[in-house]
């Protein structure tokens, strides 16, 4: 059997940071989460091979989502980026300019997020 694939999602709401993880879990990937941008790089600078993917909230406190995405592209470039956000095409636009790999505005289905996972991972 290949690797499972590796996320990291990242989300200040505890209840989207626990729905996501039960849902991706299940569906067999190997997920961490961190519950705001700081703890995020520090999981990624922890294991800088380890993730595929990773899934981040725009707007949460402390790294914001675009930070995180500016330093992933930075520093782990093959990773590929899902942004969520739930304000908007302004913060869309800001998250396609910080080259996040696609953009989801919220609410969102996880299946669909999970479908734009699956071909965001086969380029």
């Amino acid at each position: 059997m290949a690797n499972p694939t590796r996320l990291l999602i990242v989300d200040d709401n505890k209840d989207i940071l626990s729905t996501f993880y039960e849902f991706f879990n299940s569906m067999g990937y190997e997920v961490k989460t961190a519950g705001d941008g700081f703890i995020a790089l520090k999981l990624l600078r922890d294991n800088p091979k380890f993730f595929d993917c990773l899934i981040t909230d725009l707007v949460m406190p402390n790294i914001s989502g675009m930070g995180l995405i500016s330093i992933v592209k930075n520093e782990f470039p093959r990773v590929k980026i899902i942004a969520i956000t739930g304000y908007g095409d302004q913060t869309g636009a800001l998250a396609s300019e910080a080259q996040a790999d696609v953009v989801l505005f919220k609410p969102i289905g996880l299946f669909k997020i999970e479908d734009k996972l699956t071909s965001l991972l086969k380029h």
